[in-house]
């Protein structure tokens, strides 16, 4: 490919990255810039709660599996019968 075509056209691929990367989030809960971005649906007040709930859900059943896997080993280890 002949480098007066390759270049200019690398040089308005770089631009065209760094001008996306000004607009686009950066992330997942990540604002954008001022003029373009808006508050994200993560950190809604309502999207926090449930995400707050959804962990202490997840937390109680992890919770409650280990519990479950103490006593099987604990009936194994004495047996009460």
């Amino acid at each position: 490919m002949l480098d007066r075509f390759y270049l200019p056209l690398l040089g308005i691929a770089a631009l065209a990255a760094v001008a996306l990367s000004l607009v686009w989030p950066q992330g997942l809960g990540a604002r954008s810039p001022e003029p373009f971005g808006h508050t994200p649906v993560q950190q809604t007040p309502e999207v926090k709660a449930a995400m707050q709930r959804e962990h202490e859900a997840a937390q109680r059943r992890v919770n409650e599996a280990r519990e479950a896997v103490r006593n099987i080993q604990n009936q194994a280890i004495a047996p009460s019968q």
